[in-house]
């Protein structure tokens, strides 16, 4: 089999194959769409597992609303409308009908009252049952979320960064008072970042995007935003406090504690597939994957030594059985793949390049010795172990792979962090190292526009842990009261 392209040579290309050739997705017969494939799902049902968990653990439930959204619904709330009606797909005849015994067309009889959008995001639906829901302080708070996919026409598409169909999680909920809104908002950002950093290995800065770039319909938008081994970011994640744009949209009001009438806050966030990009462009080689064990589908797979075509010998075949059942015991995912159509050599290559932590081989002289050959995919290092110890082992050792993924991509996120007071410094610097520069804006829309079309940076967030720090904008040289986040993105 031949290997992947290299990082260094082309690290588009090396993501587009590695993506493919692991077996994660591949894309379908319609443009942008993408097939996940079984241990691409699998990834992100592991993935979906532990962060709807994390959600109900802080009194969310889950709800699911209409895939299909009447038009005059969704103009509702004006700057909503305004941006995500560029990117909708819409609904317009009921029915196909044959033309001449043999070709299909759209029967133009079937022609709907109205236009159905297919939802790119629920605020509007939602809004339109809260008014139904709410009438009270008592109804109050509101807290849902949606598991489900969206769709968003995309002019360029990749695999899980950007298609045009993708799978999310959508959260909608509704408060009583600014303070509590504001607080959910939070909340829920740092249930993302230790999504992020204790599942997915990832380390992320967390902040608040630029007035222009905000959630459409919000008063204010929070994200976490991630490095990638390409020096480019990645927004992992958004969490917007809504204020109250969209119960005046929408008319949704209810009765305080003092019997007086007051409009609903509100806050909507997501993460969807995308991690899933993160998560390769984090952390995988030039072999493959390479997966961090809280969040594998796989974390530990056994492979008998034999000939092709040849079952396992029996006493390879019991111990790897023991193996297996006494991992299981402990919690452990774990495969045994004693399939004979392939050699253990075939095995090696596949498991290393879907990026199983850990690889267990059994010889007859792992049987002879009692112990068992270890390979770590983080490290690619071989170790041996006894058998009889494996099942107290092997825990300690995915625990030890899973820190040392955290802190290989923490070490190269620190060392791409870097500060810059002039332009053609910050040029030089975005151009040849990339990472996350941080630098004066003097809050305008213009500069963060000019400053992206000379080096397609853009402004990613402003630090939520910055302090205050007088300057001056690198580009307009205008009074700036605190650094921001640039760097080249996805």
């Amino acid at each position: 089999m031949n290997p992947l392209t290299k990082r260094s040579e082309n690290y588009s290309k090396w993501y587009n194959e590695i993506v493919v050739r692991s077996g994660l997705a591949e894309f379908s017969g319609v443009r942008g769409f993408m097939i996940l494939k079984p241990y691409g799902y699998s990834l992100w049902d592991r993935m979906k597992t532990i962060l709807d968990k994390m959600l109900k653990l802080t009194g969310h439930q889950n709800v699911y609303f209409p895939l299909l959204i009447p038009k005059s619904l969704f103009s509702k709330e004006k700057e909503h409308t305004k941006i995500f009606s560029e990117g909708c797909a819409v609904i317009t005849h009921s029915r196909l009908i044959k033309k001449n015994q043999e070709e299909l067309i759209v029967d133009p009889d079937s022609k709907l009252q109205e236009e159905l959008v297919i939802r790119p995001t629920s605020e509007s639906i939602i809004w339109k049952t809260y008014k139904r829901w709410i009438q009270s302080y008592r109804d109050l708070p509101i807290l849902f979320n949606q598991w489900g996919n969206a769709l968003r026409w995309e002019m360029r598409t990749r695999l899980f960064l950007r298609t045009t169909e993708f799978l999310w999680q959508e959260g909608h909920t509704a408060h009583s008072t600014e303070k509590e809104a504001i607080e959910e908002t939070i909340k829920i950002l740092n249930i993302y970042t230790n999504f992020s950093e204790k599942f997915m290995a990832i380390p992320v800065l967390q902040g608040i995007k630029p007035y222009m770039d905000k959630f459409s319909g919000s008063e204010k938008t929070y994200c976490i935003e991630a490095l990638m081994q390409d020096g480019k970011a990645l927004q992992m994640g958004t969490s917007h406090f809504l204020g109250q744009n969209f119960s005046k949209a929408f008319d949704v009001t209810f009765t305080n504690f003092n019997g007086e009438k007051e409009y609903v806050w509100s806050t909507s966030w997501g993460v969807s597939t995308r991690l899933i990009g993160g998560l390769i462009m984090s952390h995988s080689d030039d072999k493959g994957l390479i997966l961090p064990p809280k969040i594998a589908p796989i974390q530990v797979v056994i492979i008998p030594i034999c000939y092709k075509k040849q079952h396992p010998p029996t006493s390879i075949h019991e111990i790897s059985i023991k193996i297996l059942n006494s991992l299981e015991k402990k919690g452990i995912r774990v495969k045994y793949d004693d399939k004979t159509i392939w050699t253990p050599g075939w095995k090696f290559h596949e498991y290393e390049m879907k990026g199983i932590p850990i690889r267990i081989s059994i010889g007859k002289n792992e049987i002879q010795n009692e112990k068992v050959e270890i390979f770590r995919r983080d490290t690619c290092e071989k170790i041996y172990i006894s058998w009889i110890n494996l099942k107290n082992s092997i825990p300690k050792l995915l625990d030890e792979i899973q820190k040392n993924i955290y802190k290989k991509a923490v070490q190269r996120t620190q060392k791409l962090i870097l500060k810059s007071d002039h332009y053609n410094d910050f040029k030089h610097k975005i151009n040849h190292s990339g990472g996350f520069i941080f630098a004066h804006w003097d809050g305008t829309k213009n500069t963060g526009k000019k400053i992206q079309e000379e080096t397609e940076a853009t402004i990613r967030c402003i630090p939520i842990s910055n302090e205050k720090e007088k300057g001056k904008c690198i580009y307009s040289g205008k009074p700036s009261l605190q650094r921001v986040i640039f760097s080249k993105s996805y």
